[in-house]
């Protein structure tokens, strides 16, 4: 799949004139938990000629969208973000951005933009922000399932995921991993309920993903409890972190010159 990503990549670079900073896997491949079956969630950043830049519509209002995005085709799902659109977002310490620059699947990393947004990420990390997306997502997610009889085997792991990343930031305050295991293995400590999750796990990746069965009392009430937590701590969480634009501003002039000059 990788010859077909990169085709994807440089087919991308042809026909909109840009160039790929940085691409990547997210999604299930990249947290360690995909199914026989699961699609290849690449996900890229990518950077204008300069004169795009240069205009009175900055790109991102009307007509000059800063997102690509190709149709899902054969399980390949790509799509990316312009530099601009990527740092205003990661100023706001976008949790999807930092698990991209976190991904141990790399496809491209051509120049060192990425390196440097790494370099970045502890200034512009706010738990506050992070948990809230997270909680978010997991409480989002457990609502679709709570009171019914039976379960999808992978929503608990769209559950499970967030939840444990945003335990993680409590405890730790700091960027949690990508790794579902590393999740797993650091904010569950109840032999029990680590075996009912292993056991799903295995199940995940062997494509029993969609089977639709009994809920599990143990797993529910852990996901119950831990949801009303964060609840509690994000009510203390300070949303405050130093004001990072300049540095940004000065990446992304870097970054055009790097790539563009000849």
């Amino acid at each position: 799949m990788e010859k077909e990503i990169m085709a994807a990549l440089r087919s991308i670079e042809q026909e909109y004139e840009v160039k790929v900073l940085f691409a990547c896997e997210s999604g299930s491949r990249a947290w360690g938990f995909p199914s026989k079956d699961s699609d290849w969630d690449v996900r890229f950043l990518y950077v204008h000629r300069p004169d795009v830049y240069m205009s009175i519509d900055p790109v991102g209002v009307g007509k000059k969208r800063d997102v690509i995005e190709r149709p899902i085709h054969d399980l390949l799902d790509v799509s990316g973000w312009d530099l601009t659109k990527a740092l205003k977002l990661f100023r706001k310490s976008n949790p999807p951005l930092l698990e991209w620059l976190s991904s141990d699947i790399v496809y491209e990393e051509a120049f060192e933009t990425a390196q440097q947004m790494r370099r970045l990420s502890g200034s512009v990390f706010s738990p506050a922000a992070c948990i809230h997306h997270y909680m978010n997502m997991g409480e989002n997610n457990y609502r679709a399932i709570q009171g019914k009889e039976k379960v999808k085997l992978k929503k608990y792991f769209y559950i499970l995921r967030p939840v444990l990343a945003a335990k993680w930031i409590a405890s730790r305050q700091d960027i949690p991993p990508l790794s579902f295991d590393h999740l797993l293995d650091a904010m569950v400590e109840d032999d029990a309920l680590t075996d009912v999750i292993g056991q799903l796990l295995a199940r995940k990746r062997a494509g029993e993903e969609w089977n639709s069965e009994p809920s599990i009392p143990l797993l529910d009430t852990f996901l119950e409890k831990e949801l009303a937590e964060l609840r509690r701590k994000d009510l203390f969480l300070s949303q405050q972190t130093e004001d990072p634009t300049e540095q940004l501003n000065e990446l992304f002039r870097q970054t055009v010159k790097e790539v563009w000059t000849p």
